[in-house]
């Protein structure tokens, strides 16, 4: 996987969230807002997000990660540092 930067990521974290929850509308997140909280994922969902993140960018995602995947900030930041 090449590396992505920012705004690659933000479009492919949107698009994998989109895959889970159809319905997701990121009209009001902000890229610091809990977006679990904010989407009303559960944790079905975010373990499917999580699955689906590291399938397309070929990133490992532990257990211990996923305080790192809290706002779409956040999980930007961690997918661009690994994939860089």
């Amino acid at each position: 996987m090449k590396p992505l930067n920012s705004t690659e990521t933000l479009t492919l974290v949107k698009a994998c969230i989109t895959e889970i929850a159809p319905d997701a509308d990121f009209t009001d997140v902000r890229p610091d807002d809990k977006f679990r909280d904010a989407l009303a994922l559960d944790s079905l969902d975010f373990l499917s997000l999580v699955e689906l993140l590291s399938a397309r960018t070929g990133v490992r995602i532990d257990e211990d990660d996923y305080p790192e995947l809290t706002t779409l900030a956040d999980t930007v930041a961690f997918l661009v540092t690994r994939t860089g």
